[in-house]
């Protein structure tokens, strides 16, 4: 069973997992709302490799670890070493995996980590950071210390930031991003501050309008900062010209007339992407959703155990996904609301 002719309802092909490695975080911001909790029953090295396996036989080409904070699991490098093992085969299962990106907060990164992932085959990194103003950051990440814990946050990513280069991972190569959540009345005045610190560093900045993911965040459409208006804010101060959004991509993509740099905006609100979207989400726990906003998910486990195949779990996933139709962004723009209790983002992994 191998191949890239599995496509979903809408002739979408499997092109991204996203595995999720933990369900905790080492911060609790507003629109995430992890409630500190593991989930039960963590799926193994030996379960994920399986999977990510899987998922490569199926076509897909891509493999973004996430969290909570995935730098909290303990099992991290050594499934990374694992993956570029594996990868080195020839003509080996994970022959068609051609990038492996993480998603961080940062706060963990040191020099020495970063030189590990990098070493152990990491290819791009992503750090989050909602704001250069302390008492934002602390707002928003659910730190009491006010404007004094915003101000070690703010330098440890900073930090990270340096040490993510240092160790290899080229922003000019795309290899090392700043994403940033904007939301009306929390952090929409940190937009041009955020995007002078982006400028100057050689990042790329990926701005996300604020979804209704889960239901602890309490979300309303009016805190939502549309993409054209944050295109709109930034073009006042440097001017941009518009690349668009790439095939099976997130964000759009613009470029500063003068230079400084890409910016990409994620618009799942008010522009989205379901026509084209090629990503599986599974948790820390193997529980697998095709879409970020799905109200229920497939559990795998039960083609994890010792007694099932490797085929077995491949045609698992290849019914799952063959049976997919989601297209909750494009139902929510035409008036259709989303129904029923959601998975949280600190459980999908974003």
């Amino acid at each position: 069973m191998k191949g890239t002719g599995y496509l979903d309802q809408h002739e979408r092909p499997l092109g991204v997992l996203r595995l999720s490695l933990t369900a905790r975080c080492n911060l609790c911001c507003n629109y995430c709302q992890p409630d500190g909790r593991e989930a039960e029953n963590l799926l193994s090295q030996t379960q994920q490799l399986a999977l990510i396996t899987a998922c490569c036989r199926l076509g897909c080409h891509t493999l973004r670890l996430t969290g909570g904070e995935p730098l909290l699991a303990p099992g991290l490098l050594p499934l990374l070493r694992a993956i570029q093992k594996r990868s080195h085969q020839q003509q080996g299962p994970l022959e068609p995996l051609r990038d492996i990106a993480l998603t961080s907060n940062g706060l963990l990164l040191t020099a020495q980590l970063a030189q590990e992932l990098r070493q152990a085959g990491l290819k791009r990194l992503t750090i989050s950071l909602d704001g250069t103003d302390p008492d934002t950051l602390a707002s928003i990440a659910g730190l009491r210390g006010g404007a004094s814990a915003g101000q070690i946050l703010l330098k440890k990513v900073l930090n990270a930031l340096e040490a993510a280069e240092a160790a290899g991972f080229d922003p000019k190569q795309g290899q090392l991003k700043l994403n940033s959540v904007i939301q009306r009345g929390r952090n929409e005045h940190q937009l041009l501050p955020l995007a002078a610190l982006a400028r100057d560093k050689g990042l790329e900045l990926r701005l996300i309008e604020y979804m209704d993911v889960g239901q602890r965040n309490g979300w309303r459409t009016d805190e939502v900062v549309p993409a054209a208006e944050m295109i709109s804010r930034l073009q006042q101060r440097w001017p941009l010209e518009p690349l668009g959004r790439p095939s099976s991509g997130t964000a759009s993509q613009w470029r500063y007339r003068d230079g400084g740099g890409d910016v990409g905006v994620i618009a799942s609100i008010t522009q989205p992407f379901c026509g084209d979207c090629n990503r599986l989400r599974i948790t820390a726990d193997g529980i697998a959703y095709t879409c970020l906003f799905s109200e229920k998910g497939t559990d795998l486990r039960p083609w994890l155990t010792p007694q099932s195949s490797a085929e077995a779990l491949a045609r698992a996933i290849a019914a799952l996904w063959t049976n997919r139709q989601d297209r909750s962004s494009e139902e929510r723009q035409q008036g259709s609301s989303l129904k029923g209790p959601r998975a949280e983002m600190a459980y999908l992994g974003g």
